[in-house]
């Protein structure tokens, strides 16, 4: 007999919580500024790269005033391994000088106000309201959206679509810590390549 959707939720959440019970942000930073830029380098690039880069970037710029005075080319020349560097270091200038002209040097605490800043969607906003708020949000990337369809608890269609359907399943009160917890699961367990459903703690359940 197939479990539901509740029943493999309650499964899936006991595992995490004995493997990962207080996993940490995966990026380095010191406030919500240093994070919102953090995450923001995040895209298409992995965390290992961006921790290797931010000391170098934070050093030269670590606040929205700083950062706002820096020009775009010393910027992009800090970030360049993370890739698509013109286009973000524009995006980081950009929005430091939006949050000191019109937020006082301070990260909103909105979703909305958060996507309205150059190179922050969706994604960006929900893992800083989270992360740096602890404002309840589902953050998606890759691993989410993979692990959620292998699990059957989404289709997979889009992350969109599987940020929706967590958050019909997991309690809203363990969203924040939930959503680290299933990165961390899918870098060691669930990988996209090399994975055996049958030596996974998780999949070899469901």
């Amino acid at each position: 007999m197939r479990m539901d959707k509740k029943k493999k939720a309650k499964l899936i959440c006991d595992i995490l919580e004995k493997l990962y019970p207080r996993p940490d942000i995966p990026l380095k930073h010191r406030d919500p500024y240093t994070l919102l830029v953090a995450v923001l380098l995040s895209a298409q690039c992995t965390d290992v790269r961006v921790n290797s880069i931010t000391p170098a970037l934070f050093s030269l710029a670590d606040t929205p005033q700083k950062m706002a005075e820096c020009s775009v080319e010393e910027i992009e020349k800090i970030i360049k391994p993370c890739g698509l560097a013109p286009t973000k270091s524009k995006a980081i200038k950009k929005l430091s000088q939006i949050l000191v002209e019109k937020y006082g040097g301070e990260v909103p605490k909105s979703f909305e106000l958060l996507k309205e800043l150059p190179g922050v969607g969706h994604k960006t906003a929900s893992v800083v309201m989270s992360q740096a708020f602890g404002v309840p949000a589902f953050p998606v990337d890759t691993h989410i959206h993979r692990c959620a369809k292998r699990w059957g608890l989404s289709s997979g269609k889009s992350v969109v679509q599987t940020e929706k359907d967590l958050k019909e399943i997991f309690p809203k009160k363990i969203w924040n810590k939930l959503h680290l917890q299933i990165i961390f699961f899918a870098r060691e367990y669930c990988r996209a390549v090399v994975h055996d459903p049958a030596e996974c703690p998780i999949c070899k359940l469901l």
